[in-house]
């Protein structure tokens, strides 16, 4: 039996049995990670750890790590009090506010990740407070900054349009941003009214709670530790939106600095790391990386390339994007899946440029996926007791998606054609 084959049906049993006993599926996908490496693929311990994701690691527990300080202290209530401020104490207007606020970071260029890490926790802070679907702020974030993300002046929109132009292909970027745009605004429309927009739409202004930390302690070292971190968190999100810096990184370093700088908030912060959310998603992506390792992504491109009828070969890759997306790096697949549809494009009628836009919207849209960095942050910031509900919704809409977006895409922009 071939080792792709081998390989995948390892992962298909890892679900199975993460599903039916309690135990945690990082766990498991790390192990046998380091089984199928060495029994199967001939991959030392070296190679398999090699696909660690420590960029998303790092992101994770600085992130969470970073905004438990700010909750500890109040800075998370301050930012949630004065966006219902400006939005008129309507929780119906807050859903389209953290979507257009997240559309609009990335489409200046901000990573998807870093967009989604500075809107999400206030988004899924202000959900918990008003009595909002965890699972609707946390997609409209992820929506809203898939919407921005192939602009002239995103990192998605620079990949795509650069593959296809390499292709001699001429691009069309205003295209491409525009039916990304439109795709994830239709999708947000859709999970506002499935998941409690009409109940906002119903429910009257409510008047602002008082913020717990500001009567308990207005003029004293927590309310410093709070104009502190509220300093250091703009900081953290103008060096992430201006210089394209890690924001991990940057998450880390500025909680080690808060950490110091600021005893009383950060006492207990560690304790709010989502640790087992952690090992869960770098478990399942250490895995996935080695399947890209073995070359099985490239594999099951090469055999739809080859097909020999471009409608069919353009909507397996659109699935072929999603499906390995939703647990790699969107923005590496879109430089994999993109140059394996323009070989046959060069030899049919079909329009280059539908068929590139169902690529990519395919590719991506599925970042709302738990073991993605957007979908992982959107759970690393639930409050404990949601959290592994919305990873379990977060999971159950992903599949949804991973079925119905690609098909959606390919019929929208390439069928047509």
């Amino acid at each position: 039996m071939p080792v792709h084959v081998i390989s995948v049906g390892v992962l298909a049993a890892v679900f199975a049995v993460a599903t039916l006993r309690p135990i945690n599926m990082g766990l498991l996908a790390l192990a046998t990670a380091f089984a199928v490496g060495g029994l199967i693929a001939d991959a030392p311990a070296k190679d398999v750890l090699a696909g660690f994701p420590a960029d998303l690691f790092v992101t994770l527990v600085g992130i969470t790590f970073l905004f438990a300080i700010a909750e500890r202290n109040g800075a998370i209530d301050w930012m949630v009090h004065a966006l219902a401020r400006l939005t008129g104490e309507r929780a119906v207007m807050m859903p389209w506010v953290v979507f257009a606020a997240a559309a609009a970071l990335t489409a200046f260029g901000a990573l998807g990740p870093a967009a989604v890490a500075i809107v999400a926790p206030v988004a899924l802070r202000f959900a918990a407070r008003h009595r909002i679907s965890p699972l609707m702020m946390g997609l409209m974030v992820i929506h809203g900054a898939q919407a921005g993300a192939f602009s002239p002046t995103s990192i998605y929109g620079g990949i795509t349009n650069g593959v296809v132009a390499q292709a001699g292909i001429d691009p069309a970027p205003t295209a491409l941003f525009l039916a990304s745009f439109a795709f994830n605004a239709a999708v947000a429309i859709a999970v506002f009214i499935v998941l409690g927009g009409y109940r906002l739409l119903r429910d009257p202004p409510e008047p602002l709670e008082a913020d717990a930390h500001e009567t308990a302690d207005p003029t004293g070292a927590m309310r410093r530790e709070r104009v502190l971190t509220l300093i250091v968190l703009a900081i953290v999100a103008a060096i992430a939106i201006g210089f394209d810096a890690n924001i991990g990184v940057l998450a880390t370093a500025a909680a080690a600095l808060l950490a110091i700088a600021a005893p009383q908030s950060q006492k207990g912060a560690v304790d709010r790391v989502a640790w087992s959310t952690v090992l869960l998603i770098c478990g399942v992506v250490t895995y996935v990386a080695l399947l890209q390792k073995l070359g099985t992504v490239t594999v099951a491109g090469d055999a739809i390339a080859a097909i020999g009828m471009p409608l069919i070969g353009a909507l397996l890759l659109c699935y072929l994007g999603g499906i390995v997306s939703a647990f790699a790096s969107s923005t590496a697949l879109l430089g994999i899946v993109v140059p394996l549809a323009l070989p046959f494009l060069a030899a049919s009628q079909m329009n280059p440029i539908g068929t590139v836009i169902a690529i990519a919207i395919s590719t991506t849209i599925v970042d709302t996926s738990p073991f993605s960095t957007n979908g992982a942050l959107v759970v690393a910031n639930a409050t404990p007791e949601r959290r592994d509900a919305l990873f379990r919704q977060l999971l159950l809409y992903s599949a949804v998606i991973t079925l119905a977006g690609p098909l959606l895409a390919w019929a929208i922009f390439v069928l047509p054609s």
